[in-house]
């Protein structure tokens, strides 16, 4: 395995602050904390990388907020500094530990996302299944508070695996350190935050170890990880049911971390196996009800935002095709068709 000595001076160079805030402020140009940042642009930048050159850098504090995605999250929100910072340490580390992730998790990684993900999971229900024709079945599992309770210990110990540059585990050390969850003990702490570009690395880091032993140790060969959310396809259900007490000790024996027990079903694929908000059958590809609703209930929210002169026109046409392009990628013509009706009558 290699490993890797020289990574602080990468991280907080000039040219790599600036080059993580060109990606940072992408699509942020109006928010009013990165306007303030960017009036004196330079100045915060070599004042960051002052610090940080220094070893004088601490995190800031946390604003917080929740968003229901669809389910109700907390999500952290770090200052304008320290989220370039986060850019910054991506971009070195990324590439390190992206190289070690299997084809098939497919969570905050360059071509990969939620379709590509449903792409390959349907293809695999497809191979098993005889395109419908045999017995196929998918065990599909869930870990319980997964963000709110990544042990930080566990997290850095995989981490210094390869990286062996001090300063650099100290700087990370102090990301992962600024958050702390309920969840933590005295000397245990635990959590990354949702919001955190960091924290995306993290995760799929995290689980990585678990993508790894589902792969080489049990010599699972359909399996597909989003996050915290994986399946697993095979066409014996008695094989699925005797794997889930491997998973679940390997879960709390090396990660500590738990399956949800109301999120651990073994489904028929004629029964349809609900991922990622869409269902697939073994004939056809739809959008799970809750999806189909809340992509309704939001198109109703923006056009109202339109009439009140909240947004443009150009927003709101935007929205709509957002939402048209998720049902692209399912059997949703009709469906397709009454969103653009609505969206014509109302706005």
């Amino acid at each position: 395995m290699r490993v890797y000595y020289e990574l602080f001076n990468k991280i907080i160079s000039l040219e790599n602050l600036f080059s993580a805030w060109d990606e940072f402020k992408k699509d942020k140009r109006k928010k009013k904390d990165v306007l303030e940042f960017e009036w004196n642009l330079e100045e915060n930048i070599f004042k960051l990388h002052e610090e940080l050159a220094a070893k004088t850098y601490r995190h800031s504090h946390y604003t917080s907020f929740y968003i229901n995605d669809p389910k109700q999250r907390h999500i952290y929100k770090a200052t304008v500094r320290d989220r370039v910072l986060h850019h910054a340490i991506f971009s070195v580390l990324n590439p390190i530990f992206e190289a070690a992730f299997i084809p098939d998790s497919f969570s905050c990684r360059i071509g990969k996302g939620t379709h590509k993900g449903i792409e390959v999971l349907n293809g695999m229900l497809r191979q098993v299944s005889g395109n419908g024709h045999k017995p196929c079945f998918a065990l599909k599992c869930d870990i319980k508070k997964f963000f709110d309770t990544v042990n930080q210990g566990i997290l850095l110990e995989i981490i210094c695996r390869k990286i062996k540059d001090q300063d650099a585990i100290l700087l990370i050390k102090e990301i992962i350190g600024s958050y702390k969850t309920s969840y933590s003990a005295l000397f245990e702490w635990r959590g990354i935050p949702i919001g955190n570009l960091t924290s995306q690395l993290f995760a799929n880091l995290y689980l990585n170890e678990l993508d790894q032993f589902i792969k080489r140790d049990l010599k699972v060969k359909f399996y597909v990880r989003y996050t915290d959310d994986f399946v697993i396809v095979a066409d014996n259900e008695v094989y699925l049911e005797n794997i889930i007490l491997a998973i679940r000790k390997f879960l709390k024996d090396k990660l500590d971390l738990t399956l949800h027990p109301d999120k651990v079903s073994i489904r028929k694929f004629s029964q349809g196996v609900d991922f990622l908000g869409y269902v697939l059958r073994p004939h056809h590809l739809i959008i799970r009800t809750k999806t189909k609703k809340r992509i309704f209930k939001k198109l109703s929210l923006r056009i109202n935002e339109y009439r009140n002169n909240k947004i443009t026109e150009e927003s709101l046409e935007q929205s709509l095709q957002s939402y048209l392009g998720v049902l692209s990628h399912a059997d949703c013509h009709g469906l397709s068709e009454k969103l653009k009706n609505e969206f014509w009558l109302k706005a």
